[in-house]
């Protein structure tokens, strides 16, 4: 079964554009559509000197195999013209219906995942669209409850517990409800997604060194630890709450199929060290399959040359085997 991985191009006065139009002078053993703007992919492959031909996507056609230096494009129109690195809030609602349409198409089957290009909170925020991010963007649009993110690496894989949040606000937010859906999901998806068997999961502790006995706060003793001595009882394979700053260890990393942080920049800052620009995010807990790059809209690089599509190739490339593995399990299914 040949998958089609739609690509929502992100903010058009990013790299977005640029590193859409690189990754699709690769051949993919799958279909690429991008959703935006053509004629702005068109403006920005000419600047760019990239010989890739803009050819118009028809929802419904039969799936073929991406050829190299041709892009399907789902066209989707700008509100305003673009200049490369300079912001517009004039188009946010363009990068929504990017989203939109990549999110629909994937809900009623058209699409068999979604890779996400990088947008620009601020930019969305400012045209009086309230938005932390696609991970709740995705979930309030799919109706899903809970949902999680996590990066991850060919070596490395870190979930977070809390996502865009302040730092002042994730104590209150790390409760025993929200602990447990987010392993449960997490423990679901890296057997269902990625065919882990009883993946070991690696639970840190909210407080530096865990919180020392209670010494440095208490939410190890009152929330963390009961929660994950019940989940063990329900046979989940969890290890933990564990100090951030050691947790990382080469020992920790054979032993653990993925981390589970407290909140953002407590683990993801080792992830994007140990893979900056090849890594991927990946929302789990969602009813499609979405995979993500690791970087921003870098807006200074935008139309310039210099953007590496490393991250997004491999996003598309997780997208795919995500979808493979999704498609074998389906075909044993049908077999047996």
């Amino acid at each position: 079964m040949l998958n089609t991985i739609a690509i929502t191009t992100g903010e058009p006065a990013g790299i977005g554009p640029d590193i859409t139009l690189m990754a699709a002078q690769q051949p993919w053993d799958a279909q690429l559509v991008a959703i935006g703007d053509a004629e702005l992919l068109r403006q920005r492959a000419q600047l760019l000197q990239l010989d890739v031909s803009i050819e118009d996507y028809q929802p419904g056609q039969a799936a073929t195999r991406h050829r190299p230096n041709h892009l399907a494009v789902l066209h989707t129109p700008l509100a305003e013209p673009v200049t490369p690195g300079k912001l517009n809030s004039n188009n946010a609602r363009y990068v929504l219906n990017t989203l939109d349409i990549a999110i629909a198409g994937c809900l009623d089957g058209s699409f068999s995942a979604m890779c996400t290009a990088p947008v620009q909170k601020s930019v969305i925020n400012d045209a009086g669209i309230p938005f932390s991010g696609h991970t709740e963007y995705l979930a309030e649009k799919t109706d899903t409850e809970h949902v999680v993110m996590m990066l991850a690496t060919e070596s490395l894989r870190v979930a977070l517990a809390t996502t865009h949040l302040p730092l002042s606000a994730v104590p209150a937010a790390i409760t025993q409800e929200s602990l447990s859906r987010t392993l449960h999901i997490l423990h679901s998806d890296l057997t269902s997604k990625f065919g882990t068997a009883n993946p070991c999961i690696a639970v840190l502790g909210l407080n530096p060194h865990a919180g020392e006995g209670g010494h440095l706060g208490r939410e190890e003793i009152e929330v963390i630890e009961p929660l994950l001595q019940k989940l063990r009882e329900q046979g989940l394979n969890l290890i933990g709450p564990l100090p951030a700053d050691t947790a990382f260890n080469p020992s920790m990393l054979e032993q653990a199929d993925a981390f589970l942080a407290m909140y953002h920049d407590q683990g993801l800052p080792v992830l994007k060290y140990a893979g900056f620009g090849e890594a991927i995010n990946i929302t789990l807990g969602l009813p499609i399959v979405r995979t993500s790059v690791d970087h921003g809209t870098a807006l200074d690089l935008a139309g310039a040359s210099t953007a590496s599509d490393d991250s997004l190739r491999q996003a598309i490339n997780g997208a795919i085997k995500i979808m493979s593995h999704n498609n074998r399990i389906k075909g044993n299914a049908t077999i047996n």
